[in-house]
């Protein structure tokens, strides 16, 4: 039975399998960066593919106190085009699904 890795959304504080989250990581540098290979080395904070996670995070300045590090506005900019990709893959693949049957 092969382990599946679960990360807590610093905007709901809901769990979720790693691979459907959102991560962003602080580098050895000291800058938060969008991570979408999900690899990059350093301290990690993740967010669900859910647009009141990122406004609840940003509110609540979730990412910058769990990555102690200040978050920019052209990262927030950044996740959310990430939600707007997510979001168009996975209807773009619905409907792929759907015209196979």
């Amino acid at each position: 039975m092969k382990h599946t890795a679960v990360r807590m959304c610093a905007g709901c504080r809901e769990r979720f399998e790693k691979t459907s989250m959102i991560r962003v990581a602080r580098s050895p540098e000291g800058s938060a960066m969008y991570d979408p290979t999900k690899r990059i080395t350093g301290r990690g904070a993740y967010l669900c593919y859910n647009r009141k996670c990122i406004d609840i995070a940003r509110k609540r300045r979730a990412l910058e106190r769990a990555l102690k590090v200040n978050i920019p506005d052209s990262l927030w900019e950044e996740l959310g085009r990430a939600l707007e990709e997510h979001t168009a893959d996975e209807v773009i693949g619905s409907d792929c699904r759907s015209n196979t049957k």
